[in-house]
């Protein structure tokens, strides 16, 4: 019986290294699969591992419909028997019950990975729709890392190292740390992991340095709120 599985975890967790074994497992056991992603951090038509592996994708875009993908191969004479579908967090609810047909309906399974929240803590439309129809919802086990060292349990974004929590749901950045010359253009997106205890503060890897260089005591008791533009602290 062919099942639709939705593994999901915030950054840095191994979503895309596990697609990209799952893949070629399957692919070793003789079976035909499809790969799919969407605003993959390397580009389009591209599922990538911050590990450094790569390879080629679908990239699915507003128009995609998956059932049409799986029966224009089939009827073409590809072997459909599964699809990877990286990123999912970006597909819409109704592309994500197209997947769910393609599994019910034509018996080819689905392996689903992408975030669950974005940096407002709200599931992504995709995620949500996934959750509720997958036939198991698994969390990766490789735990990412607050700056702090907790469990990160939150993506965050931030804005030249300041966290922000409102603006579009998509929005490209960068996934590095911002430090130093990162930080110094204007307007600079990047995303993080934080724990939730750093992620309620609103207290960056980058907040944390300039309060720890303005002799602030650790764990930071101040009020998240302080944090954005730390003003006080670099005035003081």
């Amino acid at each position: 019986m062919a099942e639709l599985v939705f593994f999901s975890g915030t950054m840095d967790c191994g979503k895309s290294t596990l697609a990209l074994q799952m893949d070629y497992n399957h692919r070793a056991r003789g079976r035909g699969g499809v790969r799919f992603s969407c605003n993959d951090r390397a580009g389009d038509s591209t599922i990538s591992s911050r590990l450094g592996l790569q390879t080629d994708a679908v990239e699915v875009g507003g128009d995609t419909d998956f059932w049409d993908e799986v029966v224009a191969r089939r009827t073409s004479g590809l072997r459909v028997d599964y699809l990877i579908c990286d990123e999912a967090q970006f597909y819409s609810a109704s592309q994500v019950e197209q997947l769910a047909r393609v599994v019910d309906e034509m018996d080819v399974d689905v392996f689903a990975f992408g975030i669950t929240s974005d940096f407002r803590t709200r599931l992504f439309p995709g995620s949500q729709r996934l959750i509720e129809l997958a036939d198991k919802v698994q969390v990766l086990q490789v735990e990412a890392l607050c700056w702090c060292g907790r469990r990160a349990t939150q993506n965050a974004r931030t804005v030249n190292g300041i966290m922000v929590v409102e603006g579009e749901q998509v929005m490209v950045g960068d996934v590095a740390p911002a430090t130093g010359d990162d930080i110094s253009d204007a307007g600079a997106v990047g995303y993080e992991t934080l724990c939730r205890r750093h992620y309620m503060r609103r207290v960056t890897a980058h907040g944390a340095n300039v309060m720890a260089g303005a002799d602030q005591p650790l764990p930071f008791d101040v009020d998240a709120c302080l944090w954005p533009g730390a003003g006080a602290l670099r005035q003081g």
